[in-house]
């Protein structure tokens, strides 16, 4: 009796398996999982295991990231990590292995493909080694959007993050012109400088093994570039253009899945500041032949300003 007691205690203090996505309302959190096996995974009792990733979203930062990985987990062969894990380009959670970085994926079944998501890896110098080191045959999803609005996107994150903690913020002008010329120093702009970090790429993976997803056609028309992501993973075509409907109040598409809709958070899609027109054609010229190089080194053409 003593030796029941104790296993359906041990069984208890368990911790519950990270969901592949998240839970409906009313529906109940999965069981309990067992421990760790040999080969580093942990199974769970309805047959699904906790993987390293197969697929990995690696940036970039307002590029698009989360409506990529929302509307890829529309596909039901995918299981989708629900935060940001950060494991790569941050010391403190490299430190700690891949058997904490397993413990962080979802919970799949054998034929679900897993999928992480951190926007900050594509501009860390360090991050494609590692994820070569894991694993040199990983599928890389790069979501990119015109440099020039995603240096104003990233600009709007930081100014809405500022105001709502009652901090103080720069002017966008402030912080985009330095003694009249573009401010060089300034983080978002190097961040839109996609060829020098895509050929920090390409030195650890083929350009096969990379798929650049239009952020920016992705917001205009969603259904074409979620099929080309399905057929870059080898996936049934399974996404249709019924998952997708347009939210006028938004001014910007929501998902539709099995009867459940749901859009973004609100803090997506917020308005940008007013920009001078001059400012803004200083920025236009200064992307001009860093976006050159960059449709040169992946063999495309984005409609970029």
């Amino acid at each position: 009796m003593a030796a029941v007691l104790l296993g359906l205690l041990l069984f208890a203090m368990q911790s519950p398996p990270l969901p592949s996505r998240p839970l409906a309302e009313g529906e109940s959190p999965p069981l309990p999982s067992t421990p760790p096996t040999e080969d580093g995974t942990t199974t769970h009792p309805n047959g699904t295991v906790q993987r390293l990733p197969q697929i990995l979203i690696i940036g970039v930062r307002k590029g698009g990231t989360r409506a990529l990985i929302e509307m890829l987990s529309l596909h039901s062969a995918v299981a989708a990590a629900q935060n940001e894990v950060h494991f790569f380009d941050w010391e403190s959670h490299f430190q700690k292995g891949l058997s904490w970085y397993l413990s962080q994926m979802p919970y799949a079944f054998p034929d679900q493909l897993t999928v992480e998501k951190t926007p900050a890896y594509f501009t860390s110098g360090k991050v494609p080694r590692r994820i070569h080191q894991m694993n040199p045959d990983i599928k890389l999803l790069l979501i990119l959007r015109d440099p020039t609005e995603r240096v104003l996107s990233d600009y709007t994150q930081v100014f809405y993050n500022r105001l709502q903690k009652h901090k103080r913020y720069q002017p966008i002008e402030s912080v985009l012109v330095k003694d009249g010329d573009i401010n060089r120093g300034y983080k978002a702009l190097n961040r839109s400088l996609y060829y020098a970090h895509m050929q920090n790429w390409l030195q650890y993976f083929p350009l096969q093994s990379i798929h650049v997803v239009d952020g920016d056609e992705l917001i205009r028309d969603p259904f074409p570039e979620m099929k080309k992501v399905e057929r870059f993973l080898k996936l049934e075509p399974q996404i249709n253009a019924s998952n997708f409907y347009f939210n006028k109040t938004k001014g910007f598409y929501c998902l539709r899945d099995h009867g459940r809709e749901r859009c973004l958070h609100d803090s997506k899609g917020r308005a940008h500041p007013h920009v001078a027109p001059a400012i803004l054609q200083k920025l236009y010229q200064f992307f001009h032949e860093p976006n050159k190089k960059f449709f040169q080194l992946v063999g495309r053409t984005f409609n970029w300003k």
